[in-house]
């Protein structure tokens, strides 16, 4: 079993999941829930990194040897119709080496999404070739796709009612009862969903689907210094980009997460925005390194649109404006020697 191949990695000290930077209780409560191979539905805020972390999982998983097939048949067991019919016939299995990460399959969740992308549907060339109700004629969906490795359900909570259904046997049996056949075909792979628990344009998840599931919740780093380490690894860099002026852009992100007059708040890519487009301003100006103006220049731009105002507040300014105002109380209580500075610089520039 796929759980098997990650358990002796995870009941060791060693932090395999390096990728995510802190979050570690919800490292613990995914390692824990996957040792004993349960389906894991990470549940939290966007851009925090939860495909990241799903993603860290399918590079743990080691090298398998996997026939080239539509399945990623194991040698030993082939599941589909193509693997079992050459060694009924005695031909060779065109066997390859697959790393951990290509066995990770992606799903995005959408409501026209349909069960025959996840489970399959019958390709209309081939069942003239063999046969409507031939099990040749079946193209296998994503599930069968991520055998032997990991599918990755992004966004589960936009699933129809419907597609939540078809999924009810694979989650229960890891078995997947294709149309008209009268034939189970197996399934080895770990199921790890995600979902934002505060986005009200998706579907409802019943009671009998989400029985199936072990929650991993994940939320904002931990505090300041977690994440300005992750944005100095993760973001990208152009030009210097001053200590004081990162701690600043972070604290104030960070601030906007206990505002009370939100109900969306921005997340560690708003950060990383800030980061990136400040540095990209300074090289426009030819500098190399980021001055106040050029954070100040694209706070707007990053921000206005990942927050949400509550309704009692958004009746009486637009984001935009309440991002500019809230930026120059912020800076003005805490950083007031910076914007002191960037009044004495000339435009677009240092001092």
């Amino acid at each position: 079993m796929i759980s098997e191949q990650l358990k002796k990695e995870f009941i060791s000290k060693k932090d395999h999941l390096s990728d995510i930077i802190g979050q570690e209780q919800t490292k613990k409560q995914l390692k824990s829930a996957i040792i004993m191979d349960r389906h894991i539905i990470i549940v939290g805020p966007p851009g925090i990194g939860k495909t990241t972390l799903a993603k860290n999982v399918a590079m743990l998983l080691p090298d398998k040897d996997l026939v080239e097939c539509s399945y990623n048949c194991s040698p030993e067991n082939p599941i589909c119709p193509e693997c079992i019919s050459k060694l009924k016939a005695k031909k060779k299995l065109d066997i390859k080496k697959i790393k951990g990460q290509k066995r990770f399959v992606r799903v995005q969740g959408s409501p026209d999404l349909t069960a025959e992308d996840l489970i399959g549907d019958i390709d209309p060339i081939k069942a003239m070739k063999f046969g409507p109700l031939s099990l040749e004629a079946f193209t296998p969906g994503k599930i069968f796709r991520a055998n032997n490795g990991i599918l990755f359900f992004d966004e589960v909570n936009r699933c129809p009612e419907k597609l939540q259904n078809a999924l009810l046997q694979v989650l229960e049996e890891k078995k997947a009862t294709i149309g008209s056949y009268n034939i189970d075909i197996d399934a080895d792979f770990i199921f790890i969903g995600t979902m934002n628990p505060k986005d009200s344009s998706t579907e409802k998840l019943s009671d009998v689907f989400l029985d199936r599931f072990d929650m991993v919740y994940m939320d904002y780093p931990e505090n300041d210094k977690i994440e300005t380490e992750i944005i100095i690894k993760k973001g990208k860099k152009i030009a210097e980009f001053p200590e004081k002026l990162l701690k600043m852009v972070v604290a104030f992100i960070r601030s906007l997460r206990y505002d009370e007059k939100l109900e969306k708040f921005p997340s560690v890519r708003a950060s990383m925005g800030i980061y990136e487009r400040a540095q990209s301003n300074a090289v426009i100006n030819s500098k190399n390194t980021v001055c106040f103006n050029d954070i100040k220049d694209v706070v707007v731009s990053v921000l206005s649109h990942r927050i949400k105002l509550k309704p009692s507040t958004k009746y009486l300014i637009n984001p935009k404006k309440y991002v500019e105002e809230e930026f120059e109380k912020f800076v003005e209580l805490k950083y007031s020697d910076l914007k002191s500075q960037s009044k004495q610089s000339r435009k677009g520039g240092c001092p």
